[in-house]
């Protein structure tokens, strides 16, 4: 019956539909000419031991890639011949096999050696041999190329391939597959079938071996006969990958795979897959488990197992630039450039033709109602919606009796409205639509935010709400909205703006409340709680949804690789995802929302595009991500399982010395070994210049380094660290590499010494230093002998001075002396001569002053203690002689005693004796005298106070033939030759009513002491 047919028909697309979402993940990366290929067949590959992956070409060359960028050698660099047809390392050295015969590059020079054709080259136990067009050549590394001869029909044939088991050799000709215990012309050779064999592989204690017209043979070592492993006809090699799995690359049907542990066939990798050519010369397997297939034609091609599936124009979208993505029912709305609508479910991919006359701007978001409606949000046309019903309607064709016939047709109800601002719409520029319930919300551009409600039927809003700057929004350009679990609408800003929308209330957050600048916010993510938002410029920020907002940066073991956000979304592992203009990191969070892991997909690592859209995310039903880009769309499957990453490889390119490329040592064997380079003095401005190959993520590739006891330096992407003007000694530098995952290299190092210049070495300096020393002890010896007989001239015109000055000194103390024993004289005659008792105390009195003034007057300094008795002696007499009596008192302020301080002899007596005779004795009321001394650090202070009639009062009274002010002068003079100018002071002293209250002299003198 047609029905059953029908029903038949829809398990075939449910099957096709189920494989398309759920096939295997081989993707395949095309490297063509314009990524700087030099030619589009490759016809050999291989790897070196820094991680280089090497390309030979079929008349471009070879080719170095790195995993961004090719470098290219060909005949004008010294290369044999552009024709390449076999690669292979050996000890540091490339063999390249050519049209012309072998080119050996060690370093950056080609040595070439003429021989036939050669197709493979075989490294046994240091012999390298050489499949030739006409037999096989044996290379010596000490240069020569040499035939060997093994029998007449292998001497004269093409040689394809060569194998060595560990026992015997296996030869793939032209003239069949042979076998051989050695390659000598003594050897026995067995021809195991006669075919034309391109290519051999060994699996476990098996050989494999690919005819071109008559398919794949396995044979045993010790064993006869074979077993045939394929009929795959015209086959250009074949590879074992993965240890089991056999890869036939065909020259018309792409490669062909079977799993040798069951001898089973596993899905081929066709066109479907991504190969532009059906003829593939080659795979190779890099140390990173990629799968690199040269082609001929096509270019060079990287297979990639990963958890990515691309869907781009090629396999299907109208266009690759992705704008808007939402899942509906299982099926996977697309806004694709500005063609319409496109949706993609268990069927396949389709294109909804109708939304194409309409959405002929950008569709910028994607939304559905609770009916199934899709709402398209425009830059320029307002709101489009849109919805497809299909029913089945049963049509009967015959009646009759014996049989029914019908059959069913399919009948399309197609809706759609458009909503703008010709119908109350505030603006036809929407850069958001969310809808909750029966209301909708919109974002816009330029206008705010919008909320109604739509009547499908009459086709007009109603119950609109506008939510602008008069409501409380500060910046009206919205960028996304979303809704928590209380209800509240938030929104952001493309001035970094934050708010959220209650009981029709705004509550608006500045950018300083949230990140601190005015950075745009381009998408918000609320998960378990938590607000995530996503940035144009720094990063990823959170806070908890609680009564008090607090905005972090998203930070913690490691760093986002890039701070432009546009896409987040959460997986159903709790992971949080990242979209950028460089690809997705998947982030781990621990439970403080601190970045525990990042891990990068970029184009390297399977991820389709590198710039992503914003509103392009979304997660299915069964967990899968969808990520549009503006290269098209990419569905992550999170249960197919990654690629182990392991720790990066780091090695010395090149290392400069004095601006020339250190070429006479192998770097790889002073690379962290105990060997130093010795430079001399002039060759101490180095240059490092490292690298770490990542075929996978060469971009995410960072280093570090260290230079002898220094800290290490920062993280970054310089790889040639350059060092000038270094000092003499050992030295030792250091590198070190970390990749994507943020696994770490281990340190390289490199150690030199700097030799010593002559002029800077020690006992050169030392003789240098006693050659200047003995000059300049010469020249000090004569400057001294110079100045010691100058000083000698000074000293003794300084000792004729000083001499002079002390008999200076002696003639004051002379000129006061008489003076003075003339005055007590004069007042013991005028005492009256019935008090003999007082008059003898007088004398005795001045006989004992008399006594210490001649003593004292020979002495240049004496003790202050003697000073003091002196004086107390002096006053004693002048009391005795005075016609009324005086109080006095004599004090001293120091920290020394009286004994240690040294004073000039006979420096107070002139101003006692002048406070006593012109100060006190002239008073009508009791006299008093007050001598004080005191001491600091420097000096010795000296104070003599009366309350006699003052200075200008005794001044006025004096007889102009007074002696005592010659004796006043004299001892000025003694303390001004002491202290300096002006140092003497003599002052009145006035009461508070302005009368007259003494006199008080005061001085200083430099401070001495006996010690």
């Amino acid at each position: 019956m047609k029905i059953a047919s029908r029903a038949l028909l829809l398990l075939l697309f449910f099957v096709a539909g189920t494989w398309f979402s759920v096939a295997q993940n081989d993707q395949l990366r095309a490297y063509t000419l314009k990524d700087g290929l030099p030619q589009s067949q490759v016809n050999a590959i291989t790897q070196d031991e820094l991680g280089y992956l090497w390309i030979g070409t079929k008349g471009g060359g070879i080719a170095r890639f790195d995993g961004i960028s090719f470098k290219v050698w060909n005949e004008k660099n010294g290369l044999g011949s552009n024709f390449i047809n076999t690669l292979t390392f050996y000890k540091n050295t490339l063999l390249i096999g050519t049209n012309q015969g072998l080119s050996v590059r060690t370093k950056n020079t080609f040595t070439n050696y003429e021989s036939p054709r050669i197709y493979d080259i075989e490294t046994v136990n240091d012999n390298i041999f050489l499949a030739t067009r006409k037999g096989i050549y044996k290379y010596a590394v000490s240069g020569e190329i040499e035939r060997v001869d093994c029998n007449t029909v292998l001497n004269s044939t093409q040689i394809n391939d060569i194998l060595f088991d560990g026992t015997h050799y296996w030869i793939a000709s032209r003239r069949g597959l042979w076998k051989t215990d050695r390659l000598a012309s003594d050897g026995t050779f067995k021809k195991m079938f006669e075919s034309d064999f391109k290519s051999i592989a060994r699996y476990k204690d098996r050989i494999i071996a690919a005819s071109f017209i008559d398919g794949i043979y396995s044979f045993k070592n010790n064993e006869v006969g074979f077993q045939e492993v394929s009929e795959i006809r015209e086959i250009n090699s074949i590879n074992l990958v993965n240890s089991d799995q056999l890869w036939i690359n065909t020259r018309n049907a792409g490669i062909k795979r079977i799993n040798l542990t069951d001898n089973l066939p596993e899905k081929s990798i066709s066109k479907r897959d991504g190969l532009s050519i059906y003829n593939i010369n080659n795979v190779y397997t890099d140390r990173q488990n990629n799968v690199w297939i040269g082609s001929s034609g096509g270019g060079l091609f990287k297979s990639e197992k990963n958890n990515f599936r691309h869907f781009t124009k090629d396999n299907g979208l109208t266009a690759n630039r992705i704008y808007a993505l939402h899942y509906q029912n299982k099926t996977l709305w697309v806004s694709a450039a500005e063609s319409g609508l496109t949706k993609i479910d268990s069927t396949g991919i389709h294109q909804e033709k109708e939304t194409s006359k309409y959405l002929d701007k950008k569709v910028k978001t994607l939304t559905s109602d609770k009916d199934g409606r899709i709402w398209a949000g425009t830059e320029g046309k307002g709101i489009y919606i849109y919805q497809k019903k299909v029913r089945d309607t049963i049509i009967y064709e015959n009646l009759s009796e014996d049989e029914v016939t019908y059959k069913t047709e399919q009948i399309e109800t197609i809706y759609s409205a458009n909503i703008t601002t010709a119908i109350g719409l505030p603006s036809d520029w929407i850069s958001n639509i969310k809808i909750y319930g029966s209301y909708v919300w919109i974002a816009t551009y330029s206008n705010g935010i919008a909320r109604f409600q739509y009547d499908h039927k009459k086709k007009r809003i109603f119950n609109l709400k506008t939510f602008d700057t008069e409501n409380g929004i500060k910046d009206i350009g919205i960028r996304d909205m979303a809704r928590d679990e209380t209800g509240r609408i938030w929104y952001s800003t493309n001035k970094g703006h934050l708010g959220y929308i209650k009981n029709d209330e705004v509550t608006h957050l500045t950018p300083k409340q949230v990140t601190g600048s005015e950075v745009t916010i381009g998408t918000i993510h609320i998960h378990n709680y938590d607000m995530y938002l996503g940035t144009l410029g720094k990063g990823i920020w959170f806070s908890t949804l609680s009564k008090d907002l607090k905005f972090e940066q998203l930070q913690g073991k490691k760093d986002l690789y890039s701070d432009n956000i546009y896409q987040l979304i959460f997986d159903d592992n709790g992971a949080l995802w990242a979209g950028s203009e460089r690809g997705v990191d998947q982030i781990t969070l621990n439970k403080k929302n601190e970045i525990q892991n990042v891990i990068h997909y970029g184009r390297n690592d399977g991820f389709l595009g590198i710039e992503t859209c914003q509103n392009a995310a979304t997660k299915d039903t069964e967990g899968n991500l969808w990520f549009g880009t503006i290269d098209g769309l990419t569905k992550y499957v999170p249960s197919t399982s990654e690629q182990q990453s392991s720790k990066p490889q780091i090695y010395f390119e090149n290392v400069e010395v004095a601006y020339q490329s250190l070429d006479s040592i192998n770097l790889q064997d002073w690379t962290n070994s105990d060997k130093r380079l010795q430079l001399t003095a002039d060759e101490n401005d180095l240059a490092f210049q490292f690298r770490s190959v990542d075929l996978d993520n060469p971009e995410a590739i960072v280093y570090r380094y260290k230079f002898d006891n220094n800290k290490w330096s920062p993280w970054n992407q310089e790889s040639k660290i350059t060092f000038g003007d270094l000092d003499y000694g050992n030295h030792t530098f250091l590198a070190q590499s970390r990749n994507k995952d943020w696994l770490e290299s281990d340190p390289i190092s490199f150690k030199f010494h700097v030799i010593q210049p002559l002029y800077k070495k020690t006992w050169f300096k030392n003789l240098l230093w006693t050659i200047l020393g003995l000059i300049v002890a010469f020249i000090i010896y004569n400057y001294i002998k110079r100045v010691k007989a100058k000083n000698r001239a000074i000293r003794e015109r300084l000792q004729l001075e000083n001499h002079l000055l002390s008999l200076e000194q002696k003639a004051l103390r002379l000129q006061m002396n008489p003076h003075f024993i003339f005055n007590v004289l004069n007042g013991i005659k005028g005492m009256s001569r019935n008090d003999i008792a007082k008059m003898d105390k007088t004398i005795n009195t001045f006989a004992v002053l008399l006594r210490e003034t001649l003593t004292n007057s020979r002495k240049d300094n004496i003790t202050l203690d003697q000073e003091i008795k002196t004086l107390k002696n002096y006053v004693e007499v002048e009391r005795l002689m005075a016609s009324k009596d005086f109080s006095y008192a004599i004090d001293v302020t120091s920290n020394l005693d009286p004994e240690e301080v040294l004073i000039p002899p006979m420096l107070i007596q002139p101003f006692v004796e002048n406070a006593i005779r012109h100060g006190i004795m002239p008073l009508q009321r009791p006299g008093e005298l007050k001598i004080t001394f005191k001491t600091d650090d420097r000096f010795l202070y000296a104070t003599i106070t009366d309350n006699g009639i003052g200075i200008q009062e005794s001044q006025k009274n004096k007889p102009n033939t007074d002696h005592q002010s010659m004796a006043l002068q004299v001892t000025k003079e003694r303390i001004e030759s002491l202290a300096g100018v002006n140092t003497l002071k003599i002052t009145d002293i006035s009461e508070k009513d302005a009368t007259l209250a003494g006199t008080r002299i005061s001085f200083k003198i430099p401070l001495e002491t006996e010690f």
